[in-house]
């Protein structure tokens, strides 16, 4: 007998992952939410307040300002990190919480949390 409600493909799991993360993450206007958004060939962060319900800074791989260390994808998620940082700290923000939304913690996700981490931002 097969399951009626099976999720059907990797963007149905990733959703329902980002959904249980949501759950326990949430973020204030003293903490806001560190949202990661990564495409094929992207990757964008995001600081929400939650309970205003409003994005306080976004910064993508395109930003003007963005400065790449290393080559490749992965060293722009690095810079993308380091960059919301600094723009987080300008707005007065040192704590964030931050949200995988559904992604595994692990390459480009990672990058973008050790860039904000090497940035000064506290998880």
């Amino acid at each position: 007998m097969r399951t009626i409600h099976r999720p059907k493909g990797r963007s149905e799991l990733r959703y329902r992952r980002h959904l249980r993360v949501r759950k326990k993450v949430n973020g204030t206007s003293g903490r806001p939410r560190l949202v990661v958004f990564r495409s094929l060939k992207h990757i964008y962060a995001q600081l929400v307040d939650d309970d205003r319900q409003r994005t306080l800074l976004g910064v993508s791989d395109m930003s003007e300002g963005l400065v790449k260390d290393k080559p490749g994808k992965v060293g722009a998620a690095l810079a993308v990190g380091k960059l919301a940082a600094a723009k987080a700290k300008e707005i007065g923000i040192t704590k964030v919480v931050f949200d995988r939304a559904g992604y595994h913690y692990h390459g480009r996700v990672k990058a973008v949390a050790e860039g904000a981490r090497e940035g000064g931002l506290e998880f």
